[in-house]
């Protein structure tokens, strides 16, 4: 499936798994408009992808515990353009530490507002311009660590709070905005492989039944539940652990 005809937003796209989605999505023909909490970070990756010959990419700055930073966001983006057709989810501070006293009380609120305030008002930000596409998705990284009873991780329980409030969030989402035609669709990953999607081992890495999920695999859930028909709304994929 190419996505010439589809305008993408991506948030913490200015390394690790937000760069591998632009990367690869442009790479597809979609046009990007990345962000990151750094200027800098997000114009580091739109410049790398337009040194492979794309220039429908646009870079921008957002932090996604800063409502303000996000409706500047949203607002740029509508410069642009009239319509977004998916907006990926993908900014979430990671939290490292099982015990409950490892983190600061600034940590825990950077992580919860990241990820969970920070998927909700990105996601009412960016709703009118989704409105406005006849293809409108809404795909969220979620993670393992949201998914009720999951223990296997070593993040901190912010990070569980925030990822508990994204599923939480999403799966509402799904019903109500069916009716507007809107799709809401869910990972749930486990630690995952993600090799550089510029680099030989991106078509190298394992991906037997014996090896950790990688990035390439995950990209390639989403790009199946976004060319589904219309009526297909595939609400969450799940993912065993190795």
């Amino acid at each position: 499936m190419r996505w010439d005809s589809h305008r993408v937003v991506i948030t913490a796209a200015g390394r690790d798994f937000g760069r591998t989605l632009a990367i690869r999505l442009a790479d597809l023909g979609a046009e990007i408009f990345l962000s990151a909490r750094e200027l800098t970070a997000a114009q580091r990756v739109r410049d790398e992808i337009r040194d492979r010959g794309h220039q429908r990419v646009h870079a921008f700055a957002c932090d996604l515990t800063d409502p303000a930073s996000i409706r500047d966001f949203a607002s740029s983006v509508a410069e642009h353009t009239d319509r977004v057709d998916v907006l990926i989810n993908n900014g979430s501070r990671y939290l490292a530490g099982p015990d409950l006293l490892s983190a600061s009380d600034a940590d825990v609120v950077d992580t919860i507002a990241s990820g969970a305030t920070g998927t909700v008002l990105t996601t009412k930000s960016f709703l009118p311009l989704l409105l406005n596409s006849a293809i409108p998705d809404v795909v969220t990284m979620v993670s393992a660590c949201g998914t009720p009873g999951h223990h296997r991780s070593d993040a901190h329980d912010a990070f569980y709070a925030a990822k508990s409030a994204q599923a939480g969030f999403t799966e509402i989402l799904s019903k109500r905005l069916r009716s507007q035609g809107v799709r809401v669709i869910s990972l749930y990953p486990p630690d995952f492989d993600n090799v550089d999607p510029l680099s030989e081992e991106w078509e190298t890495t394992p991906r037997e039944a014996e090896d950790a999920l990688t990035a390439h695999s995950l990209v390639e859930c989403i790009l199946f539940a976004v060319a589904q028909p219309r009526d297909c709304f595939i609400k969450a994929f799940h993912f065993e652990q190795v």
